[in-house]
C-alpha cells in the first residue's frame, strides 16, 4: 500500500465500525484534527502521518482506543471556518491545530475544547496565551518564531549568491511574528552590507507588482519569512521569483521541494511528534493551561541544486555539508 493511501486511510478513522471499537472493551477517546490543507497535500500528509504514529507509540490506536476525526480545510479561510465549527460541534476531547490559519478559528468557535498547535508564530501577542510558561487558557501547543532565525535567512543567502547586496523580505503584515523577523533580518544586514526592503505577501497580484518593482534593480534576493499565507501561495511565489531570477531563501523546506533555492527552517514532522505527546497528555488529564509552549528543537536546511545552477550560482561546499538535504 502506498504512504498516501495508509495516512488518507487512517486519518479516515470515523469509517471504522463502532463494533469493532467496542469489542475491544475499552473507552474510545475523540481527536479533532484541522489542517489548512487538501488530502493531495503530500507535505501535510507527512506531518499528519508523524503524529499518527507518534500517537500509535504511546498506546493510542485507532479502532481501539481512539477515533480521530480530521478536517483537511484547505487554505480558504471561509472554509476553515467552516470546518472550525463543524469540528467543535463533534466535541472532541482535544483538537490538533496547524498554525493561525487553524488556531484562530477554532479560538473563535471554542473556549473550553483543549487546543494543541503544532505551528505558531508568538502565541502570546496573538493571544493564544497569556505567557509562553503558563497559556493559561485551552490552547498550547509547540512555536516556530525564534526570531534570531531570521538572520540565519541572510545569512545563508549571502553564502549562496555573495553578490546581493539588496533584499526583498516577503512578509505577512497581519502576522505579529514577522515583525520580529523583519528585526532580525535588518539587524544582520548591518554587518552583512545589504540593504533590506519589505513586500507584504497579501494576495499574488501584490507579490507579484513587488517583486517587479524590486527586480529591476541590480543585485537583488529575496527572504520568505514565515507564514500561512506564504505557504499556501509557495507555488505562485517561486515561480515569480524564477521569473525575476532571484536568488531566495525560505522559511520552510516545502519551498525548495517545489523548486525554491535554499531553506532553512523547523523540521514540522518533529513538530507533529511532539504535539502527539501533547494530545495524550491532555487525554490522560492534564490541562492546556498548565502545559508550556514549547520552542523548536530541530531545525532543517535544505539546498535545490537543480534552481541554483538555472541561476547561474554555485553552492559554497560548506553551505553543501550543512545541509541535511540536497535536491538534485
Amino acid at each position: 500500500m502506498r504512504r498516501r493511501e495508509f495516512v488518507i486511510g487512517l486519518g479516515g478513522a470515523v469509517a471504522w465500525p463502532l463494533a469493532a471499537r467496542a469489542q475491544q472493551g475499552e473507552r474510545v477517546r475523540r481527536i479533532g484534527v484541522i489542517l489548512p490543507a487538501t488530502t493531495d497535500d503530500v507535505e501535510f500528509q507527512t506531518f499528519y502521518g508523524a503524529f499518527l504514529q507518534a500517537l500509535a507509540q504511546l498506546g493510542w490506536t485507532i479502532g481501539n482506543n481512539v477515533q480521530i476525526d480530521v478536517r483537511w480545510a484547505t487554505g480558504n479561510h471561509a472554509t476553515i471556518r467552516k470546518h472550525a465549527a463543524e469540528l467543535a460541534a463533534l466535541a472532541p476531547e482535544v483538537v490538533l491545530a496547524h498554525g493561525g490559519a487553524t488556531v484562530s478559528p477554532m479560538q473563535q468557535v471554542t473556549r473550553t475544547i483543549p487546543i494543541v498547535f503544532t505551528v505558531a508564530g508568538d502565541p502570546v501577542a496573538t493571544g493564544y496565551a497569556e505567557s509562553l510558561a503558563r497559556p493559561g487558557g485551552n490552547i498550547t501547543g509547540f512555536m516556530t518564531a525564534e526570531f534570531s532565525i531570521a538572520s540565519k535567512w541572510l545569512e545563508l543567502l549571502k553564502q549562496a549568491a555573495p553578490e546581493v547586496t539588496r533584499v526583498a523580505v516577503l512578509r505577512d503584515p497581519t502576522v505579529p511574528a514577522g515583525l520580529g523577523q523583519f528585526a532580525a533580518v535588518q539587524t544582520a544586514a548591518v554587518s552583512l552590507g545589504v540593504e533590506i526592503s519589505s513586500l507584504n505577501v497579501r494576495d499574488v497580484a501584490e507579490i507579484d507588482r513587488g517583486i517587479a518593482a524590486f527586480s529591476r534593480s541590480r543585485n537583488g534576493g529575496v527572504i520568505v519569512s514565515a507564514s500561512g499565507m506564504a505557504q499556501q501561495q509557495r507555488h505562485e511565489i517561486i515561480a515569480l521569483v524564477a521569473r525575476h531570477r532571484l536568488p531566495a531563501v525560505y522559511f520552510n523546506g516545502v519551498f525548495v521541494k517545489a523548486g525554491g533555492l535554499i531553506s532553512f527552517g523547523v523540521d514540522f514532522v518533529d513538530q507533529y511528534r511532539r504535539a502527539a505527546g501533547y494530545v495524550d497528555r491532555i487525554l490522560k488529564g492534564e490541562k492546556p493551561a498548565d502545559l508550556p509552549i514549547q520552542m523548536p528543537l530541530k531545525y532543517k536546511t535544505m539546498v535545490n541544486l537543480k534552481t541554483a545552477k538555472a541561476l547561474g550560482l554555485t553552492i559554497p561546499p560548506a553551505l553543501l555539508a550543512r545541509a541535511d538535504e540536497a535536491i538534485e
